[in-house]
């Protein structure tokens, strides 16, 4: 893989330099960030185009293998935690005085630390390297969403496009709607899961072994810890710091159920029996396979490859033309998808097209 290309997986840290850039330069700069994420780089995305060319077979091996790849996720990760920091730390005695600057700050930030964070996050999540994975969770602890590492990884890859799978969004179903589903629905059986897996243990679920129990506390605690150091050290209640950490987390993770929304929206697996499905293939998620938001998402868009083989690392995913395909990048999409006679303009024709190809479905 060129230089060049290695290269994009870097372009993920213009988006914290815009954020710093816009919080010194004050007032409505602090909005730069969404302006580049929701404006610049739709336009650039969709200019450059898509790229379809996969890593040739003899070399997918290889280039998994490299450590370069890995490198840029770790160091993501050191610097998202540097990078949190400095936002408690300007929240605490920086100067942000208005309710716009505090709107476009919190927006911003959210835009890291959830739009590239826990992308990096699930990568890291889905690999066997105990570093990785725990990488995984303190990147997701940043946003209070540690729980996905469990509900993700044991419960959507499982029962992706199906009716059991609260992160696979209904035909017509809106993203308001699927967001409350998504979210408490992720979360509740994310506890089921655990349960499940300490029962088998021979273990009472309420034990300190509980993985939930952790990390339902650990942002509390985090943030808890946090605003008592900044507090002592003013001599004030810092209540600030957990307003922002709350917040930017709230937007961080609504981020990312906009974007199960828009990849798995309307797929369903056969059910080839009472309660079994056809396995996962390319078909069961929507694709993109544009050049420039993929450096940003460390090819997260190429999702169709990424559930039909989710052990293979973000830089050999392969993109699949008999996969359905997205209109535009994440960024494009997710926009459309708040707004939803827009997103059912778009989609469900795609979509009927997808039932009849594939899965032979009467549209409902």
């Amino acid at each position: 893989m060129n230089f060049g290309r290695k290269l994009g997986y870097f372009t993920a840290f213009i988006l914290p330099a815009l954020v710093i850039t816009g919080y010194y330069l004050g007032g409505w700069w602090n909005f730069i960030t969404v302006v580049d994420v929701f404006l610049i780089l739709p336009l650039i995305d969709q200019s450059v185009g898509i790229d379809t060319t996969n890593v040739p077979k003899e070399k997918v091996k290889i280039i998994s293998n490299e450590l370069y790849y890995r490198f840029v996720t770790y160091v993501w990760t050191w610097f998202q935690l540097a990078f949190v920091g400095w936002g408690f730390y300007v929240i605490a005695f920086g100067n942000i005085s208005t309710w716009f600057a505090w709107a476009g700050f919190i927006l911003s930030f959210a835009l890291v630390t959830g739009g590239v964070g826990i992308t990096v996050a699930h990568e890291l999540g889905h690999k066997k390297s105990s570093l990785e994975r725990l990488y995984s969770k303190i990147l997701l602890m940043t946003v209070s969403y540690i729980h996905f590492y469990i509900e993700h990884n044991r419960g959507h890859h499982v029962h992706v496009a199906t009716p059991e799978d609260p992160a696979t969004a209904r035909k017509n179903e809106t993203f308001y709607t699927f967001w409350i589903r998504s979210v408490f629905g992720g979360y509740t059986h994310a506890w089921k899961l655990e349960n499940e897996r300490l029962r088998k243990k021979g273990k009472h679920p309420l034990n300190i072994g509980n993985n939930m129990i952790w990390f339902t506390l650990l942002p509390l605690i985090f943030c808890g810890t946090i605003t008592t150091g900044f507090s002592l050290w003013t001599g004030q209640f810092i209540w600030e710091i957990p307003v922002f950490f709350f917040g930017q987390s709230f937007v961080a993770f609504t981020l990312l159920e906009l974007v199960n929304y828009v990849e798995h929206y309307g797929i369903q697996r056969k059910e080839v029996s009472p309660g079994r499905y056809e396995r996962v293939t390319p078909i069961h998620s929507w694709n993109a396979s544009h050049l420039i938001s993929n450096f940003f998402l460390f090819q997260l868009q190429r999702h169709s490859d990424h559930h039909a083989n989710a052990i293979k690392r973000y830089q050999v995913l392969d993109h699949y033309d008999e996969s359905p395909q997205l209109p535009a990048g994440y960024p494009t999409m997710i926009i459309i998808a708040l707004v939803p006679p827009l997103w059912f303009g778009m989609m469900n024709r795609r979509l009927e097209h997808w039932h009849t190809e594939h899965q032979n479905l009467k549209a409902a």
